[in-house]
Parts: structure tokens; C-alpha cells; sequence
């Protein structure tokens, strides 16, 4: 779990910078609506980028061109979300506003006997979307091609390396080999933002059964 809170505080801080993708972007700031520490981090790190940029001295622009230049090329200001009290059934307002509506009008899809999904935005190489998991739901094996992120909204779910729950990220690179188990007590609900394919692993009954659900 150690490595994935380091990878996670490396978002916190691209997110902080404006350089992350849009599905990428709702997801740290949702994590930041629903995780007060994430959220007072995020806000250091603003404040620290702004006396830096305070103590940095200008350099003389040559020209009126160079000047627009700069000016575009400077990074936006990044408006950091409230924390929220109690989201209840209701999804963070970042991401709310990018799904463009609200937990109980979502049109669920059958992905899987006891996994359903809500594509919210998909293109080449990227894909997000909300993921709802019967309790006990094992998702099959697999290992990535690149880059997935999981925010649990509701629930909890396990591997390998440990337990996520509510407010949690789950960051999966190629060094990630697992097979997600949604906690047994209730369903598990979660934003994800996955930037390469996944490939499944591991023996073929296996694949099967998780495929199937048993």
C-alpha cells in the first residue's frame, strides 16, 4: 500500500499543477472532496507553487509575441474542490458535474453477471466510467497495459495489497497483477479512469469463474 500512496501524493501534485487528463483530474479532485488529509495536501502544495511563483524574479520579455506567449503557456489556476460533509447517495460534485447527473439516474449496463457499468467518456486509449460490483464480486485476474485509476465511492474492495475503501484511490501500472474482490458486507461502487487496455491472466477456469461470477 506504501507505493500506492506515493503514487497517489504524485497525482495529488499533478492535479495541484493542471496537468493531469480530464477523467484523471475528476477523479483526484473527487478524492480531495471526499478525503480531508488528500484535500489539506492539495492545498499546501497550492500555497507552496504561489510563494514560489511570488519569490521567482521576471525575466524581460523581448517582445509583445513573446509576452502572449508566456501567457499562454502558464499553467491555469486549479480551483480546489470543497470537502464534502456527508456524500450520502450522492457522488462528489466533481464528478457529478462531468457525468452530468446525479447516483440514482445513472442507466446501468450489465457488464457481468453481478458487475454493472456506466460509460461516462470513452475514446482511443481511455475510458471512464462508474463501476458497481455485487458484495463478494471478484473482477477477473488481470494486469494492465498502462495506467488505471479506482476511486471507491461506496464500499470497499480488496487485493493483494490491501484494503480501499470510501474516499480511497487504487493506482495500476504494468507492475500491477491482481484480481479486485468487492467487500462482502455491501455492494461496492467505483469511478474509474483506465488509460490502456488490461489483459486477463492467469489459469482459464479461473478466468472463467470470475467472468461468470462464481
Amino acid at each position: 500500500m506504501l507505493l500506492n500512496l506515493e503514487r497517489l501524493d504524485l497525482l495529488v501534485a499533478h492535479y495541484v499543477a493542471g496537468c493531469l487528463p480530464e477523467p484523471a483530474h475528476i477523479l483526484v479532485g473527487s478524492h480531495l472532496e471526499m478525503q480531508p488529509a488528500s484535500g489539506r495536501l492539495a492545498g499546501l502544495l497550492d500555497v507552496f507553487a504561489g510563494q514560489t511563483l511570488d519569490d521567482t524574479q521576471p525575466n524581460q520579455l523581448s517582445s509583445s509575441a513573446d509576452r502572449l506567449k508566456a501567457i499562454l503557456d502558464s499553467p491555469p489556476e486549479i480551483e480546489l474542490p470543497p470537502l464534502m460533509a456527508d456524500h450520502g447517495d450522492s457522488l462528489p460534485h466533481f464528478l457529478r458535474s462531468y457525468a452530468g447527473r446525479n447516483l440514482d439516474d445513472v442507466p446501468w449496463k450489465t457488464k457481468l453477471p453481478g458487475l454493472k457499468q456506466h460509460v461516462i467518456e470513452k475514446s482511443s486509449g481511455m475510458e471512464a466510467s462508474l463501476l458497481w460490483a455485487r458484495p463478494g464480486r471478484a473482477l477477473p485476474h488481470h494486469h494492465h497495459r498502462g495506467l488505471e485509476l479506482t476511486l471507491v465511492l461506496q464500499g470497499q474492495f480488496h487485493d493483494q495489497r490491501g484494503e480501499f475503501s470510501e474516499g480511497d484511490v487504487s493506482v495500476a501500472d504494468e507492475t500491477i497483477l491482481h484480481r479486485p474482490v468487492a467487500g462482502s458486507d455491501r455492494p461496492c461502487l467505483c469511478f474509474s479512469v483506465l488509460l490502456a487496455p488490461i489483459t486477463l491472466s492467469g489459469p482459464t477456469f479461473r478466468i472463467l469463474g470470475d467472468i461468470l461470477g462464481v
